[in-house]
């Protein structure tokens, strides 16, 4: 899956969910995607932003995840996704990359 059809989903999503009140950032493969959910609607942007929170991964991990082929728990004890800021917001996620 390529970066623009990741951000195509996210996107897509953000837009039918209510604001998520934060900023995210994925990082996949070295490129950000920034989620403003402050506002009355969320923005996704490529801006590369301080966020409160931050999920590093690859795009092929995000792939596993969303297929159910790899559990997001095991993924960040693992290694492969790294998660920066609020632990909290990260729980927030599921629902953009579903």
């Amino acid at each position: 899956m390529s970066l623009e059809s990741i951000k195509a989903i996210v996107e897509k999503q953000a837009e039918n969910i209510s604001p998520l009140g934060a900023t995210f950032k994925f990082v996949l493969d070295d490129h950000p995607i920034f989620i403003d959910g402050t506002g009355d609607n969320n923005i996704v942007s490529d801006e590369d932003k301080d966020a409160d929170c931050v999920i590093i991964t690859s795009a092929e991990t995000l792939q596993k995840m969303k297929d159910g082929d790899l559990n997001p728990m095991m993924a960040v004890m693992s290694g492969k996704v790294k998660i920066k800021g609020d632990m909290g917001l990260a729980m927030k996620l599921q629902s953009l990359i579903g």
